[in-house]
């Protein structure tokens, strides 16, 4: 054999080998579960014997809230317990370890709920060598500290509302004796970080890795018992301008798996008041921290520069590094907040947690770019492109406490591309256990006439996801029309047809045109109203392309036709409505896709 002959099959074994160690190689995938929301529905006061109602079906107590507050708020209370179990288990059985929270764990940072959380997230690290990463989000530190609570939507006997809280309280305006246990108070950073310390709040053994904005170490000098020593929270402090006090900051950068980076930013921001009670430690001195990184750019400036030190870092040693916190970092409205601001007002629509566009542009040059957020309840890709060339991906997390249920997974494939996976929680065994409580709480609101009781159907619904489906449905009924719409806009659109809205400027060669081009006819459109497009714009803002499938093709053309003829209409509040929707309709890939982190490039993967 001759030498070049013998070097090219060397270069051939050696080439072969490397496939073979690609192959093998095993991807790393991280699941991202947001706004879990957890209430510890079966769990135990520790000062109070009260176990809850009995479940007339299967015996069982729980302290459940009402119907009729969680078709009033943007979250389901109850049944998401279970969601959150078989999300967990579906994590499992696809053998995924690593597990983020970012943020809205509990649902106030009550004591029974934040243990009851606690507990799940040690049997699954037991069981199933799972690891967890938390952050925190508004509803877990209602305040930087712990202060009295109490909850008045409580299910109480004989479908009435039971009032549980934290302090004694006057008993004359409820029908049933207020339950006072402690269990009930919002915990402040100290009591939630100390119950949570196992889920990455504190260093680890296991950890590779671990710092805060504050530690004084570097990579090359980590050590655990110096990260341990530093990473007590009075060492974590940061101080609001022009006031004497200092707030905990829960920020921490980890490496759970080498060359992964995970960066947890805290990114609650509690705003002074006016007037302070001169106390260290009166959680009344401050407005809650719902606003996220529009006020974070105020009070906790010093993050961006802990961000831009990290993200610097994990270039030059070649990590990859995976940003997370519970606030999103780019519009989340499809760049529809302008017209939505014109349409609906600044303070309608949550529009004022829509963060400033140099929050993207910040983070995007400070070295982001992937951030998994969550807060909104939706499913969204935003991306932001800076004048240096810097994109920033951010990714909202879905709540598996509203529609649609789902989680996300992402896969590393490499240190240039990345995939990410959105699962939609549709099955959850015991989701419609809780439902004969309602029976009960459904009469009383009979017996009692009450003025906006809810519709009875959806305790028909056929799984967990139909279950969010008529939540939102019903969310918009009770409360997002009138509290969040026009009451001019609502009266001019509600009602109409389709075909009413479509022939709005009476321009029939034009809608015939349009009609033949998308193989539709005009008795398409009389099946629907102004209801359903509004109910459809939610269902696309809330699931971007999870809701595709469910209001069709056909419907979508329709609407689009519609938004084009009202685009021509000459009302105002019309030609922004169009906007709005179509903006909705056109979003980036948010459902299954994949991000060159070279090239910036995202693509769908289909189905």
């Amino acid at each position: 054999m001759s030498r070049i002959s013998g070097f090219i099959l060397l270069l051939l074994f050696l080439s072969a080998c490397k496939s073979i160690q690609q192959t093998d190689q095993k991807k790393v995938q991280i699941a991202f579960i947001a706004d879990v929301h957890l209430q510890d529905i079966f769990g135990k006061f520790q000062d109070n014997k009260y176990q809850g109602i009995k479940n007339p079906v299967t015996g069982e107590y729980a302290n459940i809230r009402t119907m009729n507050s969680q078709l009033h708020s943007t979250r389901i209370f109850n049944e998401n317990y279970f969601a959150f179990i078989e999300a967990l288990n579906d994590i499992s059985k696809r053998g995924i370890k690593q597990v983020v929270l970012p943020g809205d764990f509990s649902d106030d940072g009550q004591p029974i709920h934040v243990r009851g959380l606690r507990k799940i997230l040690d049997e699954y690290t037991k069981k199933h060598g799972m690891s967890f990463f938390v952050t925190t989000g508004n509803h877990d530190v209602v305040r930087p500290f712990s202060q009295e609570a109490a909850k008045t939507d409580f299910l109480g006997k004989d479908g009435k509302e039971q009032i549980i809280s934290s302090s004694k309280t006057n008993s004359d305006e409820h029908e049933l004796e207020p339950i006072i246990t402690s269990d009930i108070k919002n915990w402040g950073y100290k009591e939630t970080l100390n119950e949570m310390a196992g889920f990455g709040f504190f260093p680890q053994k296991s950890y590779l890795y671990w710092e805060t904005p504050f530690s004084s170490y570097g990579y090359e000098s980590y050590n655990f018992d110096l990260a341990l020593a530093e990473s007590a929270l009075q060492k974590r402090i940061y101080s609001l301008k022009n006031t004497n006090l200092s707030l905990p900051d829960a920020s921490y950068l980890v490496e759970p798996i080498k060359g992964i980076w995970l960066l947890a930013i805290d990114a609650n921001a509690y705003v002074p008041n006016e007037k302070l009670s001169g106390l260290i430690d009166n959680p009344h001195d401050f407005s809650g921290a719902s606003i996220g990184y529009n006020n974070v750019f105020l009070y906790k400036n010093h993050l961006i520069n802990w961000v831009r030190k990290v993200a610097a870092e994990a270039k030059q040693k070649g990590k990859i590094l995976i940003a997370f916190s519970h606030y999103p970092m780019v519009d989340f409205n499809d760049d529809a907040s302008p017209e939505m601001k014109l349409l609906f007002g600044s303070n309608k629509m949550q529009l004022e947690r829509v963060p400033n566009e140099e929050v993207a542009q910040t983070f995007a040059d400070a070295g982001i770019q992937i951030h998994f957020g969550g807060h909104m309840h939706i499913n969204d890709t935003g991306v932001r492109t800076t004048a240096k060339g810097n994109t920033l991906f951010n990714i909202q997390t879905p709540s598996l406490a509203a529609y649609k249920p789902a989680y996300k997974i992402l896969t590393i494939h490499s240190n240039s591309e990345v995939e990410i996976e959105t699962v939609v929680v549709s099955s959850v065994p015991k989701f419609s256990s809780l439902f004969p409580f309602y029976e009960e709480e459904y009469a009383h609101l009979q017996n009692i006439k009450s003025q906006s009781i809810w519709n009875k159907d959806i305790l028909k619904a056929k799984d967990y996801e139909d279950f969010t489906l008529w939540h939102l449905k019903e969310l918009v009924r009770l409360r997002f029309l009138p509290e969040d719409f026009p009451v001019a806009f609502l009266a001019s659109i509600l009602k109409l047809s389709g075909k009413d809205l479509l022939q709005i400027n009476k321009n029939n060669l034009e809608i015939e045109a349009a009609l033949s081009s998308n193989n539709l006819t005009i008795h398409d459109f009389e099946s629907w109203t102004g209801f359903d497009m509004i109910f459809d714009f939610y269902r696309l803002k809330n699931a971007d392309e999870l809701a595709l499938p469910e209001i069709g093709n056909n419907r979508l053309k329709q609407y689009q036709i519609v938004c084009e003829q009202l685009e021509k209409s000459g009302n105002a509040q019309f030609v922004l409505w169009a906007k709005i929707v179509q903006k909705t309709m056109k979003g980036q890939p948010s459902n299954h896709f994949k991000i060159n982190l070279n090239t910036n490039q995202i693509d769908r993967i289909n189905p």
